[in-house]
C-alpha cells in the first residue's frame, strides 16, 4: 500500500488553476472583520490583502475552479490518489496543519493563478483519531503571472478508531483528551487547575492577547504579564458538533467562540442550554470543569477530578 501511494509523489493536484475572483477590496473587508484585524494596511486606496489569505484567493467553491483541471480544480492524479484510500478503508478526512511563504503583497485588482503538486504522502501512521496516511500538497500562486507565495496543505486520511457499530454502552466512558501543554500556554493552564482563566497583556503597549503567545501581535515585543478575566462573556459564534464522533463525547453538542468581558475570544463548550438553544449573543459565565481522566466523566468540581476545563454557562433567562 504505501509503495502504491508513494508512487503519486510528484504529480500534479491541480493544474492551470484560476482564481474564481480577482484579489479584491470586500473580501478583504470581510477576512479583516472575521478576524478582528484592523492594521490600516488592509484598507483604502494603498490597500494589500492580508498574508495569510493567500490560500484563499485559489479556493473554487462549490462549483470548482475554471482552468484545465478537473472538477473542484483537483487533477485526476489527485483523485485517483484519495480514491485508493477511501477504497482501502481511509474514508474520514481532517485537515492538520499548513504552512505559507510569501513573495510579493497581494493587491485588489490581481489575478490569481496556480499550480499543485502532491508533495509526499507519509508511511502508515497511528493517531488519536485513527489509523491513515498524511498527504501533503504544495500550491504555488502567482499574480499576474509573477510568484506571490506558496501554501502547503496537509491532510490525515484515517480509518476512524470509533464507529457505533463497535462501541459499547456498558464499556467505561472513553478518556477526555487533554490539552498539549507547552513553555508558551503553560502558565494558562497552571491558572485553569487553579480555577482563574489567566490573559496575556503586553509588557510595552498593553494590548490583551488570546491565545497565548511568546510575542505581542501589534508591536512585536516579547514581555508580558497577565490579568485574570472576569469570567463574563457572550456567544460570538458557535458550530453544534454531529460528526465525527469520538467515545469520550456524548454528540451533538455546542462548541462555542465566546467572547469575553475584556475583549479577547476563547473557544470552549456552551453548558447550561440544549445544544439547539445556543445563539449568537447569549450572555455566558466562565466556570470550571473537573474530568476524571479515568473514565472521562464531569465530576462537577468534585474531589478527585485530574483534568480541569474553561466552560462557559449561559446566564439565567439567556437561553429562552
Amino acid at each position: 500500500m504505501s509503495a502504491r501511494l508513494k508512487a503519486y509523489e510528484g504529480r500534479p493536484a491541480a493544474v492551470g488553476g484560476v482564481g474564481k475572483d480577482p484579489v479584491n477590496e470586500p473580501m478583504i473587508r470581510h477576512w479583516c472583520e472575521a478576524l478582528g484585524d484592523t492594521d490600516p494596511a488592509y484598507a483604502g486606496p494603498d490597500a494589500v490583502a492580508p498574508p495569510t489569505m493567500l490560500q484563499a484567493w485559489t479556493m473554487g467553491g462549490l462549483s470548482g475552479h475554471t482552468g484545465r483541471s478537473s472538477r473542484s480544480g483537483r487533477s485526476e492524479a489527485y483523485d485517483e490518489l484519495l480514491g485508493l484510500l477511501d477504497d482501502s478503508g481511509y474514508t474520514s478526512v481532517v485537515a492538520t496543519d499548513c504552512e505559507q511563504e510569501y513573495l510579493r503583497p497581494l493587491r485588489p485588482g490581481d489575478e490569481i493563478t496556480f499550480d499543485s503538486v502532491i508533495e509526499s504522502v507519509s508511511e502508515r501512521k497511528t493517531t488519536k483519531l485513527g489509523t491513515g496516511y498524511f498527504v501533503t500538497t504544495r500550491t504555488d500562486v502567482r499574480a499576474g503571472g509573477e510568484p506571490a507565495g506558496t501554501h502547503r496543505f496537509r491532510i490525515l486520511k484515517y480509518t476512524p478508531k470509533y464507529t457505533p457499530a463497535r462501541r459499547n454502552p456498558k464499556a467505561p466512558r472513553a478518556r477526555r483528551p487533554s490539552p498539549v501543554i507547552n513553555r508558551d500556554n503553560a502558565g494558562f493552564w497552571e491558572g485553569v487547575a487553579r480555577g482563574v482563566l489567566l490573559i496575556q497583556r503586553c509588557g510595552d503597549c498593553g494590548t490583551l492577547r488570546f491565545p497565548w503567545l511568546p510575542g505581542c501581535a501589534a508591536c512585536g515585543c516579547p514581555e508580558w504579564d497577565t490579568v485574570e478575566a472576569s469570567g463574563e462573556g457572550s456567544v460570538y459564534s458557535y458550530v453544534v458538533m454531529h460528526h465525527p464522533r469520538f467515545e469520550a463525547f456524548d454528540p451533538p453538542y455546542a462548541v462555542g467562540l465566546i467572547e469575553l468581558a475584556e475583549g479577547v475570544r476563547i473557544v470552549s463548550n456552551v453548558v447550561g442550554v440544549p445544544y439547539d438553544k445556543v445563539r449568537i449573543g447569549l450572555p455566558v459565565r466562565l466556570e470550571f470543569a473537573r474530568f476524571d481522566e479515568r473514565d472521562g466523566e464531569d465530576k462537577a468540581g468534585g474531589e478527585g477530578a485530574e483534568l480541569v476545563l474553561p466552560v462557559f454557562r449561559v446566564q439565567e433567562g439567556g437561553g429562552g
